[in-house]
């Protein structure tokens, strides 16, 4: 078996794929048609829209049995990023390249593939849209300017979504619209010579609510936690959840003390909202703060600093269950 190269641009590339919002994003209409017309279209017993992680390919998108992951060293699609062209295999099992990958050579049998390289505006490949079958088929010009149609699709969506500023399921600002407006938000107050301070929120126990209640529970948390947030902290702090059930609040003009009081009213209406029993889960967050140093703080020092005390109050926590 090749395990796929690493392309030249890898840094650049995961900067790309990590600062576009495609990974936050748990589900897409849009990517569900594209592969609903693609399986149905090629007669496939499986379609998928791929992204490329560091090291996993993660199915953001599949008509048919798939896993949620891959490694990325078995990957088919992990070849098809390194290419301009699609990448079309007939018979995998007469190609030195996957004959004895565990996914051709074990289950579930891969005998076809054909993947499209799907691209984000700056150039960066990032994902596939794929094409699976358990027996060996050929796969006409035609079959490919459909599949490269297809594709041009995928990647409108990838763009639309790469744009957006806002979380579609909380409202609140995601991770691109946080990198787009932090740094112009740190110039104006180091201008101005007033604190800022970021507070990182991580829920606690969250992996517990989907288990237990389903998704659709889960997105009611994280709901209601965006729902909280806005009631608890002022129209001039800015909101975030930076994906999963990871939140973050930039409170302007405001000390590491004054964001503390707030992140304490904060917990205080959580605790309220629990005691309502509404749902049959509570929510319960664990957070950090940081108040940026003008004088010798970088972003990601800072970023880093919020996360490191918010990771040991959930460890705190963690040990005294």
């Amino acid at each position: 078996m090749k395990a796929p190269a690493t392309p030249e641009n890898e840094t650049d590339r995961l900067n790309s794929l990590r600062e576009s919002g495609l990974l936050e994003i748990d589900s897409s209409p849009a990517f569900d048609r594209l592969t609903r017309l693609a399986k149905r279209f090629f007669q496939v017993p499986l379609a998928m829209v791929n992204l490329i992680d560091e090291h996993s390919l993660i199915v953001k998108s599949a008509d048919g049995k798939a896993p949620d992951t891959v490694p990325r060293n078995i990957s088919f699609c992990g070849h098809t990023i390194l290419t301009e062209a699609p990448l079309v295999v007939g018979d995998m099992l007469q190609d030195d390249r996957f004959a004895d990958n565990p996914l051709v050579a074990g289950e579930p049998r891969v005998r076809f593939y054909a993947g499209f390289p799907l691209r984000l505006r700056d150039g960066a490949s990032v994902g596939s849209l794929c094409l699976i079958d358990y027996a060996p088929r050929e796969f006409s010009a035609a079959d490919l300017a459909v599949l490269g149609d297809l594709g041009a699709l995928a990647e409108d969506e990838f763009a639309a979504i790469s744009a957006a500023t806002t979380d579609e399921l909380t409202g609140l600002f995601n991770r691109r619209g946080f990198n787009q407006l932090v740094r112009f938000t740190l110039s104006v107050a180091r201008r101005r010579a007033e604190p800022l301070t970021l507070g990182w929120l991580d829920l606690d126990r969250f992996k517990e609510i989907n288990d237990r209640y389903g998704h659709e529970e889960g997105d009611k948390a994280l709901k209601v936690m965006a729902q909280l947030m806005r009631s608890a902290f002022r129209e001039a702090d800015m909101l975030v959840r930076f994906g999963g059930d990871e939140f973050a609040v930039l409170f302007a003009d405001t000390d590491e003390q004054g964001a503390w009081i707030a992140m304490q009213y904060l917990a205080e209406q959580v605790e309220s909202y629990n005691a309502r029993k509404l749902h049959p889960w509570s929510l319960n967050f664990s957070w950090g703060l940081s108040e940026f140093d003008h004088n010798g703080n970088d972003l990601q020092q800072w970023l880093k600093d919020a996360d490191e005390k918010m990771y040991a109050m959930k460890q705190q926590r963690q040990r005294a269950r």
